[in-house]
Parts: C-alpha cells; structure tokens; sequence
C-alpha cells in the first residue's frame, strides 16, 4: 500500500508544526496517559503516543474484519460453555504453566458447584495484521482474541478528531471527512449496561477491578462515564480490597463495602505478576458469586493462546458452531498458521520447520499484555531448550504475518519528530450478552488501530511500543 501522505512525510519544517497542532489537539481532546513517574496520580499527565498522520487500511479488509466479529463473539460464548473441550484443549498446557493451571483450578471448582451466574458479559478484542501475499494483495489474518481487560476502546474513541484536525490545518477536508467516526467507550459501556440491567437489582453497582499503578484510567474513565450518563455507578477497587471488605451471602449476591455488585469487570488480572495468594482468594471469591463477571473464567480460559491453536483444527469450528458454515468460511478465512509443541510427533515437526525457517514462525506463550512473544534468534533458543522438554506444551507456534511497511510519523513525549517505516495492528470490539442460553445482545461496537515501527517485533501501546493510530479507508 502506498502512502497518500508522501510529498508531506518529506517536509521537515511542516512536521514539526503540524506535530505541535496534533499534540495540543490530542491534549484537548483527552488523548492521555498518566506519566511513567507518577503511574497513579492524575496530577501530571501526558499525551498517548500516536501517529501524525493516519494509516491507509484498505476498506475490504476493514469491512472483512467488522463482517467476522459477531461470529468470534459467537465462538468465544461457544467454547466457554464447552466444559469438555477446554479441559481437553488446556489438559498439556496446565501440567507446564502455573498461571493457567490457577485460573483453571478456579474454573473447576466454581464449575463443580454449580455456576451462580446467569448473565454473561463478553467484551473482546479481535487483533489483525493484513499479510502482504505473494502476488501483492493484502490479507486480513488474526493475531489474537482478548477476552479480559481489552483495552483502548476510551481513547480510540478520541483520536478521530485529532487526525480530521491534521488534516485540516492541510487544508485536506475531504480527506478529513474520510476518517471514520468510533466510540467504541459507547458500545462497551452499552454491553455493561445491559449485563448490569439483565442482574435486575436497580441499587446494585459496577465493579471494576483496577490496578494500583494504572497509567491507562482515562481510558477506563471514558467507559465508567458513559455508564453514569446512564446512572449506573462504577466504583473502582483491587483485588487486595475485594479479599478484605468482599463477601457474599446465602444467595451467593456478591457486596462489596457493604453495596450489592450486579457486574465485575476486570482490567487487571491477565498476568501472573497481577496475583498473589490473596489475590487468587479474591479472584475465587469474585468467580463463586453470582454477579456477572467481565470476563467469567472460562470466558478468560477461552482466549488463550492454546485453544486458539486447537480452534484451527480441522473440524473443531464445525463442533463448536454446528450447523453455520458461513460463519465458519467467515472465522477460518482469518485464521494464520497454528500449530501445537505438545509431546509427540506433531509437535516434533512443528519445531523442526520453525528451526529450520526461524524467521517465518513466532513463539507464544499463554500471556496476555503484549511484550512476551518469542522472535528469530530468541526463538531459536528457546526452542533449543525447550525442544526434549515438556515444558514446551506451554506454547504455541504461530506463522509469522507479514506486512507491507509503510511511512509514518510516531509522536510520542520527549522523542523528536522523525518518519519512520511502520506496520499497523487492527483491533474490532465485540459485545455480547447472554441470559441462560438466550443470545441478548452481540455486536460489533468499533475499532482500535495500533501501529509501530518496523524494528520492534512485539508489543502494544501499553507496553510502550506501539501507537495510536485511525484508519483511513482505501
């Protein structure tokens, strides 16, 4: 893909300036992050890093990714519910990775006695790269699915306006008018809502698991404002608080300083650094009440790096989604090479190819949070230690997805402006709600566009290594 942005990418003095204007208007308009420094104080707060320009997607493979949503909603609600397939597909990895083991011993031990929650919340996040065929054409192919804290969904829905003033200040207005509209805060608090109206306690709250150090709340205050325009309070407490002031009664009703809680979401609790044993208490606490959690565990279990692997299969999809081959056509047009380090042949011969092509393979561990994948000579190493080891069963190896670089500005505070080649990372948020086993609400509520440059393999704004970004439709 081309940029159209090229002549401009060329003109120093006119970057600078316009640099100055993007950063202003994404101040204004509550592009933020808290500092590094003071990760849990709004006192000083920054800009989040963005990209000058916004970045050519070509509008099939948008469409394409905005058409499949509501079918990775449908198969996320699928496998959760699949008690035999999980612990099928996670019965290798749990023996190798304590995290999952944790979240699944919590798994079995609600499931064991009997599952209080009748209301299910999912708020995913299906990631995308377009892989650059050898003929030329892009391809839409899925990175991942978030099922817990999936984030950006606030401030992608305040970046519209920061690049429609770029590229006005240019004098660009019908290349402005281009750029999509996208609230995706609105849909997610929309999803919340209807969880939170289907518990049907009209003095219940929402409570949303935060961390201590929480460099992203405005993002999560974009979603917690939409939900006090509609009188549903959000109060914001961590795991060390729900094990201290936490209880629940006869019925299973979850409190929380003494206020009934209708809906849990979790922006903390994806990594293994985010427990301790009180916090794994906390956690079990949350999952045995019958307040619908964001996610619930299974719902968690179901994003893992494993059974997206097994989801590739051969016949698993038609199991899951019985009786919807579009939806399957759908889903499996976007799925890359996956491929299983269990003990045995198959996983034998998955390490031998990627020892052999180290470069046309990366390494997944069962991690969520960006910044933990595997690459090129690192890769190798691990393979080469991992190889006799059990311990492999832990990961998955994924084909590697190759797109077309492209040139942009990255800003970012404290960093000169300079172009750079960058690839980008499109995210699609889906919603969806069910009560018992009747599908309420499941839809596609907007996007978030990530990109970075070229020199870093892994890695989201979070982790400090991509940007924001919007499409702008080819």
């Amino acid at each position: 893909m081309a940029t159209s942005w090229g002549s401009l990418l060329q003109d120093e003095q006119l970057l600078e300036e316009l640099a100055r204007q993007a950063v202003d208007r994404a101040l204004a308009e509550g592009v933020l992050l808290r500092t590094t420094q003071e990760p849990s104080s709004s006192d000083v707060v920054s800009y989040a890093p963005f990209t000058l320009f916004p970045s050519l997607v070509p509008s099939a493979l948008l469409e394409q990714a905005y058409a499949v949503q509501m079918d990775f909603n449908l198969l996320v609600d699928a496998v959760s519910q699949n008690s035999a397939f999980l612990e099928q597909t996670l019965s290798s990895t749990i023996k190798m990775d304590k995290f999952t083991a944790h979240l699944f011993d919590i798994y079995k031990q609600v499931l064991g006695e009997g599952i209080a929650q009748t209301v299910f919340l999912g708020l995913n996040r299906s990631d995308y790269m377009f892989q650059h065929s050898a003929d030329g054409s892009p391809a839409l192919k899925q990175i991942e699915i978030n099922t817990i804290s999936a984030s950006f969904g606030g401030l992608a829905s305040r970046t519209p306006a920061v690049h429609q003033h770029v590229l006005n200040v240019l004098s660009k207005t019908k290349e402005a008018a281009k750029i999509l509209s996208n609230n995706p805060s609105k849909g997610l608090a929309l999803g919340i809502a209807k969880a939170w109206e289907l518990y049907g306690s009209a003095n219940a709250q929402v409570l949303l698991i935060a961390q201590e150090k929480e460099r992203n709340i405005f993002d999560q205050r974009a979603i917690e404002n939409e939900l006090l325009a509609k009188k549903i309070h959000v109060i914001r407490r961590r795991f060390e608080d729900v094990s201290e002031k936490g209880s629940l009664d006869q019925d299973r009703r979850l409190f929380m300083d003494g206020q009934e809680i209708a809906v849990v979401y979790f922006r903390d609790g994806y990594m293994p650094t985010q427990y301790s044993t009180q916090n794994w208490k906390a956690r079990l606490l949350l999952e045995r009440s019958c307040a619908v959690k964001c996610p619930d565990i299974a719902t968690q279990l179901a994003g893992t790096k494993k059974v997206q692997q097994e989801l590739s299969r051969a016949g698993v999809l038609e199991m899951l989604l019985p009786g919807q081959p579009e939806a399957v056509a759908r889903l499996r047009a976007t799925f890359a090479g996956l491929y299983s380090l269990d003990m045995g042949e198959e996983g034998d011969q998955a390490i031998t190819e990627a020892l052999a092509a180290p470069n046309r393979f990366v390494l997944k561990p069962q991690r969520e949070g960006g910044g933990n994948n595997l690459y090129g000579e690192e890769m190798v190493q691990a393979l080469e230690q991992l190889k006799d080891r059990e311990e492999r069963a832990s990961y998955i190896l994924m084909e590697k997805i190759e797109p077309e670089p492209f040139a942009n500005c990255l800003l970012r505070p404290g960093s000169p402006v300079r172009v750079v080649q960058c690839i980008s990372e499109l995210g699609i948020f889906g919603v969806y709600v069910r009560q018992g086993k009747t599908l309420v609400m499941n839809k596609h509520v907007g996007h978030l566009l990530r990109t970075k440059a070229i020199e870093h393999a892994d890695g989201g704004v979070a982790a400090g290594v991509a940007v924001l970004d919007n499409p702008y439709p080819v």
